[in-house]
Order: C-alpha cells, then structure tokens, then sequence
C-alpha cells in the first residue's frame, strides 16, 4: 500500500484546514485509517483513526470537538478536517493504514503497517 499525505500548510490560530491521505496498491476499503502527528522536538502521537467502513472513530483528547476524520473508499481517500486550530497542532501529520479490516479504530501506532510521508501544518499567526 502507498500513502500520499497532502493539505498541509501556514494557518492563523482559528482558521481551518483539510488533509487528504490517497492510498493505492490495496483495497482501500479493507484498510483501518489513522492520522498521527509529530511536532517539533516531540514524539509522534495519535489524532484520528477511522474503521475500514467509516461507522466508527476515535480522537485524541487534545482534538476532539475540532477535528473529524473521514473516509470516501469510492476515492481511495481519508480526510482529516482540522478547524479552530491552535500554535499546538503545529507538526507533521502522517497519514497510516491497518490492513486486518479491523472493527475497532485503531490508536496504537505499532498496529500500523503502511505510513503515508507526511504533511506539514503549521498554525502561526
């Protein structure tokens, strides 16, 4: 499977952005979806996931209420919509996929098989 992780880019605190994961090689609605992230001098942590139908989902605590994440498997795409973000969401954001179809999302990042090259967002006024 190869991932390809896009949508980054320079926001003002508050303001929105939308990041595409596009995958490819595998059927893409056997796959579990998650967003991770890793900001500057700190360890790669979870923010989203997302089960191969989309019936289910999962966030971080420092996110929920601003981000959703979602999935079009006609597309072969998962989103992450990112609103009212802060200086802190400021990192990489790496887009990963489960092959197993699991049914629950998935948090841990070594249940992930296949990772996307990342995309980076930066919140700055």
């Amino acid at each position: 499977v190869q991932l390809q992780a896009s949508g980054g880019g320079l926001v003002q605190p508050g303001g929105s952005l939308r990041l595409f994961c596009e995958a490819s090689g595998r059927t893409f609605s056997s796959l579990g979806m998650g967003w991770f992230r890793q900001a500057p001098g700190k360890a790669r942590e979870f923010v989203a996931a997302i089960i191969w139908s989309g019936a289910a989902t999962s966030y971080a605590d420092s996110v929920k209420g601003r981000f959703t994440i979602s999935r079009n498997n006609a597309l072969n795409t998962a989103y992450l919509q990112m609103n009212s973000l802060k200086p802190e969401d400021t990192g990489v954001y790496y887009c990963a996929a489960e092959r197993d179809r699991p049914t629950l999302p998935i948090t841990s990042m070594s249940a992930y098989d296949y990772w996307g090259q990342g995309t980076l967002v930066t919140v700055s006024s």
